[in-house]
C-alpha cells in the first residue's frame, strides 16, 4: 500500500487554502501531486518505513491534523497505485478512509463488482460498446480474452482497458505546483433567477481571476464556466482563449459569451464559478498588438489599479457596477 488519493471538503471559493494543506501532506512524504481545486496524490513509500505505519493508518493520522490545524475535514482512497486510489476515493464516504489491500486476490475483490464505467479513461461511448457485448462490470472486461476487447474498442485502448480492468495500474505521483489553475466562485444568497445579477457575478468572477493571475505572473490559456443550479445540478463549458490572458477585460467577455451560449430562461442559480486553467509564464506569452489605443489604455489602467489594490486592498479599485 503505497498511494494515498485525498480530497478535502473544501468549497471551490476556498481554493487558496489548498497550499496549506498540501504542506501538511508533505510533512509525511516530499511526493506530492496536486489536484486542484480540492485534491491531491500523495506516494506513501518511504512514509511507511520511516513512520512504521502502514498507509491506512497514516491516511488516518492525516485526516485527523486536518481538521485539527484547518478545521477541513477530508475523504481518502489508498492503494497501490494511483489508480486505484482515486477508485478507492470514490467509494469513500464523506471524512472516511476507504483502503483496497495490496493483495492480488483483494484487488480483483474490489474492482469485479464496479461498472465498467469506474475505469478511469471509460466514457459513455466506450461503457455502451462494452455494454451491449454484456461486459458492464470490471471484472467482465477483466475476464474477457484480449483480443475481444481489442476488437471491440480498438487494439491500443483495448489493452489499456484490459490492464486496469485487470488492477495493472502503470501511473505514479508527479509532484507539481498548485498554481496549474485558479478558480472564483460567486455563491448566491438564494436562488437567484435575475440574468442581470448573474453577470454581474460573472464580473466580479473574472476581475478576480485576472488580478491573481496577474500577481502570479500567470496568464490562462483555457477559461472553464460552471453554473450550479437550486436542485443541486450543474452545467459545465470551457473555452480555449484566443491567446493566453490574464487581462481582465478579456476573461470577463469570454465568460460573458459562454453565459450566453447557455441559453438561460428563468433558471434558478445557486452559484457560478469561473476557473482559469492551463496556467503558463506571462513572460513566454505573446499578445497580438492592436492600433485601438482604448485597448492600451485599459491596460495600462489595469497596471494602476493592481497597485492600488496592494497597497489598500482588494476592494480599492473595482467596476462601478460592482460599487454598487
Amino acid at each position: 500500500m503505497t498511494i494515498l488519493c485525498v480530497r478535502f471538503q473544501l468549497p471551490p471559493m476556498y481554493e487558496a487554502a489548498l497550499p496549506g494543506l498540501l504542506g501538511l501532506l508533505e510533512e509525511f512524504t516530499p511526493v506530492v501531486e496536486a489536484l486542484p481545486p480540492d485534491g491531491a496524490l500523495a506516494d506513501l513509500r518511504g512514509a511507511e518505513r520511516y513512520f512504521g505505519r502502514d498507509a491506512a493508518e497514516l491516511a488516518a493520522l492525516i485526516r485527523v491534523r486536518a481538521l485539527a490545524h484547518h478545521g477541513v475535514d477530508c475523504a481518502i482512497g489508498a492503494g497501490p497505485g494511483p489508480m486505484l486510489a482515486r477508485m478507492a476515493l470514490r467509494e469513500a464516504a464523506p471524512g472516511a478512509v476507504r483502503v483496497v489491500p495490496e493483495a492480488p486476490g483483494a484487488v480483483r475483490e474490489f474492482l469485479d463488482g464496479l461498472p465498467v464505467r469506474a475505469l478511469p479513461g471509460v466514457g459513455g461511448v466506450t461503457a455502451r460498446t462494452l455494454c451491449e457485448y454484456g461486459l458492464d462490470t470490471v471484472g467482465k472486461v477483466a475476464a474477457a480474452p484480449l483480443s475481444t476487447v481489442q476488437r471491440l474498442v480498438g487494439a491500443r485502448a483495448g489493452r489499456e482497458l484490459h490492464e486496469k480492468a485487470n488492477g495493472v495500474d502503470r501511473g505514479r505521483v508527479v509532484p507539481n505546483a498548485v498554481s496549474s489553475s485558479v478558480a472564483a466562485e460567486r455563491p448566491f444568497t438564494r436562488d437567484e433567477l435575475d440574468p442581470a445579477r448573474h453577470r454581474r457575478a460573472l464580473l466580479s468572477a473574472a476581475e478576480e481571476l485576472g488580478s491573481r493571475l496577474r500577481n502570479l505572473e500567470r496568464v490562462s490559456r483555457t477559461l472553464t464556466l460552471t453554473v450550479r443550479y437550486a436542485d443541486r445540478s450543474s452545467t459545465t463549458r470551457s473555452r480555449t482563449l484566443a491567446e493566453p490572458t490574464a487581462h481582465s477585460a478579456a476573461l470577463t467577455a469570454e465568460a460573458y459569451r459562454m453565459y450566453e451560449a447557455l441559453g438561460l430562461q428563468r433558471a434558478r442559480v445557486r452559484a457560478i464559478a469561473l476557473r482559469a486553467e492551463g496556467l503558463t509564464p506571462a513572460e513566454q506569452a505573446t499578445h497580438q498588438l492592436t492600433f485601438d489605443p482604448v485597448d492600451e489604455k485599459v491596460r495600462r489602467l489595469e497596471e494602476v489599479a493592481d497597485r492600488a489594490r496592494a497597497r489598500f486592498g482588494p476592494r480599492a479599485v473595482m467596476p462601478g457596477t460592482l460599487a454598487a
